[in-house]
């Protein structure tokens, strides 16, 4: 008598995986892994800034002689002119090709695998891409019709943010369950030009890449290692302007603070210190009065850095609701780091989930998960359109699943193939653009391909088998956002991506800005 066994049932988000093909949790990655570890959240009320109106205008400039002299001190207001990245490390494995962004053979993503490469990626045979009702192109970037990322992205979006991106998927194989994988390009995007006017870079974890995989060795500069960012307390927190704000309103606070910079300048003109590098210590000083009255002009306001005071980001005309916010740990650290970052106080940020390591014999728990992370990602495309900048969104994760062809018909699971198991051969990256001046004009949606067989093909592209050089492609690809690819051999001395004509190929798009992004009246 044949016996069938039953389904297990799908998990909540957040519910650990438990696998019994691996061994128990040991390191702080294995935990994040399978949704054992996550970052903290706490419960917030409403705060009395929420009453205010858009934050970002509410500090008014300094004084203009003292304006003329910030950027003499180094001040920056918006980082360096460069595009916002930030990036979504999915911890565990999880699915991206197939189910989610389509990949296809060398002939890009509409080039079709076999029924049974589309199975192995969970794609029952009545839910191919070859039928044009299951191929969804909102994003430029073409998705599976019924991708869980693609549904939690068009909840956060609007139309106009969709018709104003575009991506590209990246065939790239990584070891299975490990953080060990290189796969956080944040330091690249520093050297490459990317900075903050507070912080360089920003990270939900607290490691050295900010996020669950590691950097690339080469690439890591301790002198800009990622802040752990990942709830609206850690964004206020960042900056201290003292007791003064505390006994005047913030105007009058920074009127005596510039009053103090002018009287000691005036001092400092009459006072010969007797050494060598005697204007080097006056500029120091005078430097330090401007940054102190520069701190408490812009961020006296502390509506002015926290995310639940921003109207674009919680509230009835928010990207979510206040109970939905308060209630979701990664809604939090999605607000957090994307509002340092598209604000121009971080260069770039990382963005960990865990829980992605969801072969769990059954489909449900990674169509919840994957929609959720899709949720996280079109809000920060969604807030970039709403502050009017450019962003690079890059969605990675160490190895892949695959299905056996079984089929899941629970709600949930929505009539697709089971996770059954890791699966490097089928793993990919991808990522996504907006410009706020159009979409991106694409060169290419696919960089690099898989064979007919849903496995990735090893010899496709530099980044296919190699996770360093995937991480050297999605930095050469940010550069020639900005127009700037003929810098990347002498900006990244030894890559592994080839001479010019092979670079080229490697490049999804055409520039979105000229060097840097142009700045905003």
């Amino acid at each position: 008598m044949f016996i069938r066994k039953s389904r297990k049932r799908p998990l909540a988000n957040g519910e650990p995986l438990f696998h019994s093909d691996h061994a128990r949790p040991r390191t702080r990655r294995e935990f994040i892994a399978q949704g054992m570890m996550a970052g903290t959240a706490t419960v917030f009320g409403a705060s009395i800034f929420s009453l205010f109106g858009n934050p970002r205008m509410a500090s008014a400039a300094l004084s203009s002689d003292l304006e003329s002299l910030k950027s003499g001190c180094g001040i920056a207001v918006q980082g360096a002119g460069k595009i916002p990245f930030i990036c979504f490390d999915l911890a565990g494995g999880a699915n991206i090709a197939g189910s989610n962004v389509l990949m296809g053979k060398s002939g890009g993503q509409m080039d079709f695998l076999s029924t049974a490469g589309y199975s192995k990626l969970g794609l029952p045979g009545d839910m191919l891409p070859n039928d044009p009702a299951f191929v969804n192109e909102e994003l430029g970037l073409a998705f599976h019709s019924d991708s869980a990322f693609l549904r939690g992205i068009q909840q956060s979006t609007s139309a106009g943010t969709r018709a104003a991106t575009n991506g590209a998927i990246i065939a790239a194989r990584s070891e299975n369950d490990t953080g060990n994988n290189p796969h956080n390009p944040m330091y690249g995007i520093n050297k490459a030009g990317a900075d903050g006017s507070l912080l360089s870079l920003v990270g939900s974890q607290s490691t050295d890449s900010g996020g669950n995989s590691l950097s690339p060795m080469d690439l890591i500069n301790p002198q800009v290692r990622p802040t752990k960012i990942d709830r609206p307390s850690d964004v206020t927190g960042l900056v201290d302007v003292g007791d003064l704000i505390g006994i005047l309103d913030q105007g009058d606070a920074v009127a005596v603070m510039e009053s103090i910079q002018r009287i000691s300048d005036k001092k400092m003109d009459k006072v010969n210190t007797g050494i060598s590098t005697d204007e080097v210590v006056k500029d120091l000083v005078r430097c330090g009065y401007i940054k102190s009255a520069d701190l408490a002009d812009r961020f006296g306001n502390p509506a002015d850095l926290d995310p639940m005071a921003d109207p674009d980001i919680v509230g009835p005309g928010g990207i979510f609701s206040s109970t939905e916010f308060n209630s979701s740990r990664d809604f939090q650290k999605t607000a957090s780091v994307m509002k340092l970052v598209l604000s121009g106080y971080a260069g770039a940020g990382t963005i960990t989930m865990g829980g992605y390591d969801y072969h769990t014999g059954e489909r449900g728990t990674g169509e919840r998960r994957d929609e959720l992370a899709g949720r996280c990602m079109g809000a920060c495309l969604e807030y970039a359109a709403r502050v009017g900048m450019p962003l690079m969104l890059y969605v990675f994760s160490d190895g892949s699943v695959s299905s056996n062809g079984r089929i899941d018909d629970s709600e949930d699971a929505r009539g697709k193939g089971e996770w059954t198991g890791d699966n490097q051969q089928t793993a990919a990256s991808f990522f996504l653009v907006y410009n706020p001046n159009g979409r991106p004009t694409p060169i290419r949606n696919q960089i690099g391909f898989m064979r007919a067989d849903g496995s990735v093909e090893t010899a496709s592209s530099p980044a296919a088998n190699n996770v360093n050089q995937l991480v050297q492609t999605v930095l050469l690809n940010y550069m020639a956002l900005h127009g700037e690819q003929a810098d990347f051999a002498s900006t990244f001395m030894g890559h592994g991506l080839g001479n010019t004509a092979s670079q080229e190929r490697l490049i999804a798009f055409d520039s979105v800005v000229n060097g840097t992004i142009p700045s905003q009246p």
